[in-house]
């Protein structure tokens, strides 16, 4: 007999977000900078650049997961990349949240497979890259888990 948890594995969904999603996805990313980052979002500035992502898939295309009841469980973005050097796009994933009482479970494991498979059917895809803030080591050994790895790049930026 399946433990509850696989059980639960194989009734969460993975889709596209819609516009039912908008609230979901902006609190997961008012929740997530604060935990992550210590960093108190504006709220109406969140829920503007997610509406802005959900209007246009050019700057990007959120994807949930949800349990059996479309209850929505976490979310991540896809933000893309043209890289001249494989004449393909490599898809960025941003924004991941999963709900706090829903990690552990697999969740975000299922939506990096569903990424991968899609990667892997679209020739127009190359792969698939993310950052994660160095603090955050346990998503870090999540990813690497998963056979990510972070030996290629060293992220550098400038915030105004």
């Amino acid at each position: 007999m399946p433990d509850a948890r696989f059980l639960l594995m194989e009734s969460i969904k993975i889709l596209a977000a819609t516009a039912k999603h908008h609230e979901f996805i902006s609190s997961c990313q008012i929740r997530m900078a604060l935990e992550t980052e210590d960093l108190a979002l504006d709220p109406e500035t969140v829920r503007l650049g997610v509406g802005a992502v959900l209007l246009d898939e050019n700057k990007g295309k959120y994807f949930v997961a949800e349990d059996a009841d479309g209850n929505p469980l976490a979310c991540l973005l896809t933000i893309p990349e043209w890289s001249d050097w494989r004449n393909r796009t490599v898809l960025w994933i941003h924004s991941l949240y999963v709900l706090p009482a829903h990690r552990g479970q697999g969740i975000y494991k299922k939506l990096y497979l569903f990424l991968k498979d899609m990667v892997r059917k679209d020739s127009a895809y190359a792969g698939l890259r993310l950052y994660v803030d160095k603090r955050n080591t346990k998503a870090a050994e999540v990813y690497r888990k998963l056979g990510m790895s972070s030996e290629h790049y060293e992220l550098f930026e400038w915030l105004a």
